[in-house]
């Protein structure tokens, strides 16, 4: 398993560099920049007075410079912990993230949660009693939240929230704690108003994760071992929860390498919808804009949580699944 670890490790070093040509070269795709477009209109305007700063930034930030040495540049920036520039906001970019990080972390890691309790229970009762009323409704409901978009679920919670119970559930706190650092008075209120998000974001997670688990752990109980351990008299939980449901977890662990990235984008259309301070907006204005730093430094951190959240999965159902172990252990 260490031998396992260090080669993972090892791979994950050009492959976050490889990934940061990439995003650097997508990002670079559109014509011009941002501080051209802002020149094009402050000249526009007959506004010569920010030109000074505009050539300042892009001396200082390599944009006169071939595409090679911005990269270069960029890349070294990142591995010493700067971010870069963002041009819109007129802040670093690290500080532009950390103003709606904790928000965007504490909506993902709800919504991670709320997805695992309700599906975890719902599928193993859909798959203990196949075929029954109880089955097909589940199913038939975990089709419906496969079928509805979030943002337009969004949608129809804002209209109904509105029209029936006059109140208006945008945004993640009351009106007073808008632009006011956090306090135990702002935690509350984002409390309050945090069901909503994490339930418009978790519905069609919760029901993938309810079919896929239902999936497996169908396929598990037809295997002979469990059959073999109902005939001894094991009794029914104990048969189930011995291996069958262990060896269902596995896209419960799957899954950390897709669920990570949340932490960062959060659900972008979702936040849109519901007026969210998190950063999924901020990532949709930085591609619009064509603020590189912003939007290069999103994509990058969601690479990392990528690799890191595929490696810590991988790592984990060896844990879990002796199959795999054993299985590596063949292929060597």
């Amino acid at each position: 398993m260490l031998r396992y670890l260090v080669h993972r490790l090892l791979i994950m070093v050009p492959t976050l560099v490889a990934i940061s040509m990439i995003v650097f070269v997508i990002i670079q795709l559109p014509p011009g920049d941002y501080l051209t477009t802002m020149l094009t209109e402050l000249q526009s305007q007959g506004e010569g007075a920010q030109s000074a700063k505009i050539d300042y930034l892009r001396n200082l930030y390599g944009l006169d410079r071939p595409m090679w040495e911005q990269y270069v540049f960029w890349f070294w920036g990142l591995l010493h912990g700067d971010l870069g520039y963002s041009f819109e906001y007129d802040r670093p970019v690290s500080q532009v993230i950390g103003d709606r990080i904790f928000l965007t972390f504490l909506i993902s890691f709800a919504t991670i949660i709320f997805t695992w309790i309700v599906s975890f229970p719902i599928a193993v009762y859909s798959a203990t009693h196949k075929y029954s009323v109880a089955d097909h409704t589940l199913t038939f409901i975990g089709f419906l939240g496969l079928a509805t978009p979030n943002f337009l679920l969004a949608l129809v919670l804002l209209y109904v929230a509105n029209v029936w119970f006059g109140t208006s559930i945008g945004g993640l706190v009351d009106p007073q704690f808008l632009d006011q650092p956090m306090s135990w008075p702002k935690f509350l209120s984002v409390l309050q108003h945090l069901w909503v998000p994490v339930i418009v974001i978790g519905t069609a997670g919760t029901a993938a994760m309810i079919r896929r688990l239902r999936a497996n752990l169908l396929d598990e109980l037809q295997k002979p071992y469990y059959v073999t351990a109902k005939a001894k008299g094991l009794p029914p939980w104990k048969a189930l929860a011995k291996y069958p449901l262990r060896m269902s977890l596995n896209p419960f662990i799957a899954d950390i390498g897709s669920l990570l990235p949340e932490f960062i984008s959060g659900s972008a259309l979702v936040s849109v919808v519901l007026s969210l301070p998190t950063t999924g907006p901020i990532l949709v204005r930085a591609l619009q804009t064509q603020d590189m730093y912003l939007a290069g430094s999103f994509l990058m951190l969601e690479s990392f949580l990528v690799v890191i959240g595929v490696l810590v999965s991988d790592l984990m159902l060896a844990w879990l699944d002796p199959r795999i172990r054993f299985g590596g252990g063949q292929a060597r």
